[in-house]
């Protein structure tokens, strides 16, 4: 409606708006700000905002004396969850831009030792809360919120497209779409999964991450929600930086895992991402 209409491709959703990036950078900030969110990740260059950690308000129980009350009581109140948004922005072929929601959870739970210790886990990514904030971002961006609900409402059926194969004896995830398609697959699938996407090159098919895998015994740490997707220090600054590379063979994608260098990896860490990755797109 207006410059910005929703794509689909199965149960996945993006929105697609007729300005630059430059010119939707601003509005898209602030759209996270007045839904109540702080930036942790704030990098134009690379077209990806992502938001802190926040509780889900939405769940707090609407009991009577807080519903008489009002939000003086909020700060008494807490949820088990936790939420994180990253939106991704990039160019297409016409011009347009096209912006990515992805979702990733927390989970507080009771250790199994002590029954009054707890300690946050992650949990599965929820696709209606990434259709709720496209929705929201659209009406933010001109539509009407009818318009909006129409748009985003149902999906497209879901289908096993990717799958962890060995090439030469190293791990490389087969994804049956083409390059477009698998392009966008493999990306939402890392801010899904928590890399740190460093920068990408689309027309060499190259997208360069930081991965470190997530300890949940991180939890129990002071500000485990600013730590818990980020590395710590390393002797080796290039030891958790990786290119995904994806190619087109045909009709169909072959992901593969490299080092910093570009050299193909075949170590049980490049086995783990491209399980992550392909366990992602499914």
């Amino acid at each position: 409606m207006g410059d910005v209409r929703i794509e689909r491709s199965g149960d996945q959703r993006w929105l697609v708006v007729k300005r630059p990036v430059d010119k939707l950078w601003e509005p898209v900030k602030g759209f996270w700000q007045e839904n109540g969110f702080l930036l942790a990740m704030d990098q134009a260059n690379l077209g990806i905002m992502e938001t802190d950690w926040a509780e889900n308000r939405a769940k707090l129980p609407q009991d009577f004396i807080r519903n008489s009350i009002g939000k003086l009581l909020d700060s008494l109140y807490s949820t088990a969850e936790r939420d994180k948004f990253r939106t991704r922005m990039e160019t297409n072929a016409a011009g347009e831009t096209e912006i990515y929601i992805t979702h990733r959870g927390l989970s507080e739970v009771y250790t199994a030792e002590r029954s009054d210790q707890t300690v946050w886990q992650p949990r599965a990514s929820d696709p209606e809360l990434v259709a709720e904030f496209l929705r929201r971002l659209m009406v933010s961006l001109g539509s009407t919120p009818e318009q909006a609900k129409a748009m985003v409402a149902g999906t497209g059926p879901a289908k096993l497209v990717s799958a962890v194969t060995t090439l030469e004896g190293r791990p490389v995830v087969q994804i049956a779409e083409d390059f477009d398609r698998a392009w966008r697959r493999v990306g939402l699938a890392l801010d899904r999964t928590g890399f740190t996407v460093e920068d990408r090159d689309r027309k060499q098919g190259i997208y360069f991450v930081r991965y470190v895998a997530a300890d949940a015994g991180a939890a129990k740490e002071a500000g485990f929600f600013s730590k818990l997707f980020s590395a710590s220090p390393e002797k080796n600054p290039d030891a958790n930086k990786f290119q995904i590379a994806v190619k087109s063979q045909g009709d169909a994608s072959v992901v593969s895992i490299l080092n910093a260098k570009g050299v193909p990896e075949s170590s049980t860490t490049a086995q783990r991402i491209a399980k992550v990755i392909a366990d992602d797109i499914q």
